[in-house]
């Protein structure tokens, strides 16, 4: 074969063993029955429920306290522990002077799969800063937290180490997050909105 030539290679009539590539569960009449099954499952259901409930009205008369039961936690006064590597909102770093990081080289707006960052480039009023971002805005409804423009971003401008999930709001139109927001230092671990929810959303 000629060097930089590709292979000629006949995929349609290549061999292909169905009995290993291709795994079919049989269901037996057991599972045909399918009510069964149903009643299997409930089983299973109310069978952890009385065994928790159980376990935690010993843990209440002080008995039985190395038995672990299943734990709800109260949200939101009590919250579930979140991994440090969780991608969380979007936020902006800045220099040390309190500017932007970012150069506005558009890496995010270009790789990021959902269209849902929007940069305005313009001149930079230092003289040694070539360029920065007059509009920064991400469209957070449409975002699917894929972190890619954490990846792209050269210079370190964006992350997603905020650690807030409870990304809620009473209007649409404040779901698009602009540079002053993404800028801002966070406040709490993500609350809800600062402000009452609208009259047409209480009625």
């Amino acid at each position: 074969m000629e060097k930089g030539l590709m292979a000629k290679i006949d995929y349609a009539g290549l061999p292909v063993n169905y009995k290993i590539s291709v795994q079919r569960i049989r269901y037996g009449l057991w599972e045909k029955i399918y009510y069964p099954e149903v009643i299997r499952g409930l089983g299973i259901t109310a069978w952890h429920f009385v065994r928790n409930m159980a376990i935690h009205t010993l843990h209440v008369f002080g008995l039985a306290k190395n038995a672990r039961g299943a734990v709800t936690y109260q949200w939101p006064e009590e919250r579930r522990p979140i991994h440090r590597r969780l991608r969380g909102r979007h936020r902006l770093t800045k220099k040390p002077d309190g500017s932007e990081r970012c150069t506005a080289c558009m890496l995010c707006e270009t790789i990021c799969p959902c269209d849902c960052i929007y940069i305005v480039p313009e001149e930079h009023p230092d003289p040694k800063v070539e360029k920065h971002p007059r509009e920064y805005e991400i469209d957070i409804l449409r975002c699917c937290f894929c972190g890619y423009c954490v990846e792209a971003c050269p210079c370190d401008a964006i992350r997603m180490d905020t650690q807030v999930m409870e990304l809620s709001d009473w209007d649409r139109t404040r779901m698009i997050f602009d540079k002053a927001y993404l800028m801002a230092d966070i406040k709490g671990p993500g609350a809800p909105p600062e402000y009452d929810p609208p009259e047409w959303w209480l009625k």
